[in-house]
């Protein structure tokens, strides 16, 4: 075996993680998601950029108003976990750059001055950062259930501030009774990998 992660861990964030479907009543706490972020602001990203923003979906007033923006299928899933969060990239991230990239400050302006590269790369590293958010759930013992059926311009408008673009709605929570559908085919290393 050529990974440094003990088989367990490797089951916990890959093997047997899944998307949950079904989740206990077990509260999700602040501490635990600060963990998680606090873990996950260190996954890669282009030029050190950290374009994701996160909403949690906390009082019932706000959870009502997200179930009505999601697809049918999801809303009855996003109304019974105990967290929902909103990720959504900031495409306005750049205005970051110079703190989180102090040795090169004019990357601001030399690659981020048009909007259509901003939201690009916004969209990009922001998906990137989200991806980390679910393997850090994950690392926290957490199940997520990531999904992308809702009415985006509906979240943007209901949850996000500023220049803000809705990514995926994340269900979170401990899995509940039959959470999972079963294990679906992934494709073979030699159907993916390459050598030139």
């Amino acid at each position: 075996m050529s990974l440094v992660l003990p088989p367990d861990t490797q089951n916990l964030l890959f093997r047997e993680a899944r998307t949950a479907n079904t989740f206990t009543d077990e509260p999700v706490s602040d501490a635990q998601l600060q963990s998680v972020y606090d873990l996950i602001k260190y996954g890669p990203t282009a030029f050190n950029l950290a374009p994701l923003r996160v909403v949690l979906v906390r009082s019932p007033e706000a959870r009502a108003r997200l179930v009505t923006r999601m697809d049918p299928g999801n809303d009855t899933k996003t109304a019974a976990a105990p967290l929902v969060a909103v990720l959504a990239t900031d495409c306005e991230f750049h205005e970051e750059t110079p703190r989180l990239l102090p040795h090169a400050p004019g990357v601001k302006d030399a690659y981020f001055a048009e909007r259509p590269v901003r939201e690009e790369s916004a969209r990009l590293n922001g998906a990137l950062q989200a991806a980390y958010f679910i393997v850090g759930l994950r690392s926290a013992g957490l199940a997520a259930g990531p999904m992308t059926g809702f009415d985006h311009e509906g979240v943007r408008k209901e949850f996000l501030d500023g220049d803000h673009l809705p990514l995926m709605v994340v269900n979170i929570g401990r899995p509940g009774p039959d959470a999972w559908f079963p294990r679906l085919p992934r494709l073979s290393y030699d159907e993916v990998v390459t050598t030139v």
